[in-house]
């Protein structure tokens, strides 16, 4: 006999609960305090992993929950409107799909089920050079194949959780760039063992940084890098990472909602507990409207996110709008972190209120991934059908 059917809002309900009873562990003292010492919460990702939610894209067979995009993105929404920060650990879910729907069978069942139960961490994804930032193609490390071997050579930079991930999918190329047909081809993706690579031809220089104390720059010196450990094809990386920057689209427009809804609690309270001239100061339009507004916004990018995420999960192309989540969301955090240091005044520059901090963590995704600007050239070329702007 079959159990209770579970509603697809009872099952976000449930879940947004018991991921709001993990944060609660982790109060606002505990990221002030790991922000101060520039330490990764190891604490917290280890709860995290324990609890099965960075396994919840893994499909149950190979130890994870089987879920969704909108689910997981459920989770990091949550873990950034406790007060916490999302960024050190959710690349894991969409780095994970390069694996999960591009690696061999025998790749999936060693590894995925060791991510899932948190004995490996897949946390690092080597993409950005220092030369090509986001003209992808054009990157300068080469990974050229000598026997069973691809030895490599070249930097990274802005490679994050390295010193916290036991693999980091690294995309090289293959093939040089002038002998290709398409400069989209000639990529190749490999998985790289951190402990075995970090000192033998790989070197990790950490890089201090207005947040993300967790980022560093990465050089290959020769590091080799068995065939086997290459994701799918030889050439076909690039398309390989096309297929994930959707989902990463949709997570960070999440941890975007997420950070704008925190910021909007904030300031409302503090607009409704602070009185000057004799009354809160929430009760003056000049601070209540902008908090409105703000909220407002927030709410219509997380409409976009739940669109985008059910594109995603039924298997229908949702690049327009998974860009276009990401670019509201981002916006709508940027604009409520403003409204709130606004209404903190010179309360919001000190750290004990934490809006600072969360403040830096949430101008980043104006930024990366992807900048606002290139998500509007897609927009305009591929949506639109305008001229290429760039």
């Amino acid at each position: 006999m079959s159990g209770p059917i579970v509603t697809k809002t009872e099952l976000h309900t449930d879940l947004r609960t018991a991921v709001r009873e993990l944060c609660s562990r982790y109060p606002d003292s505990y990221w002030r305090e790991l922000d101060a010492k520039e330490v990764y919460p190891e604490e917290f990702v280890k709860a995290l992993t324990e609890a099965g939610y960075l396994a919840a894209l893994i499909p149950e067979e190979l130890g994870g929950s089987g879920l969704g995009i909108a689910e997981a993105s459920i989770i990091l929404e949550e873990v950034n409107r406790s007060g916490g920060n999302s960024a050190a650990c959710h690349a894991q879910m969409y780095i994970m799909g390069t694996l999960l729907r591009h690696g061999s069978e025998e790749q999936r069942r060693h590894y995925l089920p060791k991510i899932a139960s948190g004995e490996l961490r897949l946390q690092a994804f080597g993409v950005t050079e220092p030369t090509t930032g986001t003209d992808t193609t054009q990157m300068k490390t080469m990974a050229v194949r000598k026997g069973d071997r691809y030895v490599v050579n070249g930097q990274k930079v802005w490679i994050s959780r390295v010193n916290y991930s036991d693999l980091m999918l690294l995309v090289a190329r293959t093939t040089p760039l002038e002998e290709v047909k398409k400069k989209t081809e000639g990529l190749s993706v490999l998985l790289v063992d951190l402990k075995k690579a970090v000192g033998n031809g790989m070197t990790v220089r950490p890089i201090r940084a207005m947040i993300n104390h967790a980022t560093t720059e990465v050089f290959f010196d020769n590091l080799e890098v068995p065939v086997e450990n290459r994701i799918g094809e030889e050439g076909k990386g690039f398309r390989y990472l096309l297929d994930g920057l959707n989902a990463e689209r949709v997570l960070i427009a999440a941890e975007c909602v997420g950070d704008g809804r925190w910021f909007i609690e904030r300031a409302c309270r503090y607009a409704s507990d602070r009185v000057v001239f004799g009354r809160p100061i929430g009760q003056n339009q000049g601070i209540q409207f902008p908090i409105a507004r703000a909220h407002v916004n927030v709410e219509a990018a997380d409409l976009m996110r739940i669109r985008a995420a059910e594109l995603f999960d039924a298997g229908q192309p949702c690049g327009a709008e998974a860009n276009m989540a990401k670019l509201l969301a981002a916006d709508a955090s940027w604009e409520a972190a403003n409204v709130t240091m606004q209404t903190y005044g010179g309360f919001g520059f000190a750290e004990e209120y934490d809006v600072e901090r969360k403040f830096r963590e949430t101008r980043l995704y104006q930024t990366a991934p992807i900048s606002t600007n290139l998500i509007l050239s897609f927009i305009g070329q591929h949506v639109l059908d305008m001229p290429r702007s760039f």
